[in-house]
């Protein structure tokens, strides 16, 4: 892969940036998830997981059996504020 590609596609994150962050010490998913929001768009993950746990293994050595994988969370659908605002409880 070219350093320039975009590895997480919802948060627009390439392979440099995670290489960079991985070289600067941080060698789990968790970290790399928190410090550059992979897998924290729409697709929760679904599509850059995987790789970016590839990268991991070959910039750490760590075979992907010892790789801890996050936990995904079904999407979210955004709803507007208008919508919010017009929300009526069954309580009222």
């Amino acid at each position: 892969m070219k350093q320039n590609t975009i590895i997480c596609r919802c948060e627009e994150i390439t392979e440099k940036e995670i290489i960079k962050v991985i070289e600067q010490g941080y060698h789990s998913l968790d970290e790399i998830k928190r410090l550059l929001r992979c897998g924290m768009g729409h697709c929760q993950g679904r599509s850059c997981t995987m790789i970016i746990a590839r990268i991991l293994s070959q910039k750490t050595g760590q075979p992907m059996s010892k790789i801890k994988i996050t936990t995904s969370r079904p999407p979210l659908k955004p709803i507007s504020i208008k919508v919010l605002s017009e929300y009526k409880s069954h309580e009222e």
